[in-house]
């Protein structure tokens, strides 16, 4: 079982940047598929972006590619979700997920753990 922290969430102005992290407990990150998923309100859950065990493969939804840049440090078990030009619609609670497997998940209902989200708001 593994346990997640986000952080570094916060209000930003329209163009501006954020970088989310995400802590993981325990000693096995590296046995973990990493993924970041958000809400808005009224709005279903939404990919935003996923990397491999080790780091090696990323994937990101249209909305997210060249913005957003999912990272991870297995030696600080730690994800990062480095978000750039940042518009009001990418407005949400952002979540980090783990899950165990091969490659890349990309649906939320494939990750097994989740953490509480962390509010990123952009004003315009």
């Amino acid at each position: 079982q593994v346990q997640l922290v986000e952080s570094g969430g916060g209000l930003v102005q329209a163009g501006g940047s954020l970088r989310l992290s995400c802590a993981a407990s325990g000693h096995t990150f590296q046995t973990y598929i990493m993924g970041w998923f958000r809400q808005a309100p009224g709005k279903e859950r939404e990919f935003v972006a996923a990397i491999t065990r080790s780091g090696s493969s990323t994937a990101y939804p249209d909305s997210a590619k060249g913005r957003f840049t999912i990272s991870r440090d297995n030696a600080k078990n730690t994800v990062y979700l480095q978000m750039n030009s940042l518009k009001p619609e990418d407005t949400a609670v952002y979540y980090c997920a783990a899950t165990r497997g091969l490659g890349l998940k990309y649906a939320g209902e494939e990750y097994r753990y989740w953490g509480q989200g962390t509010q990123v708001t952009v004003a315009s």
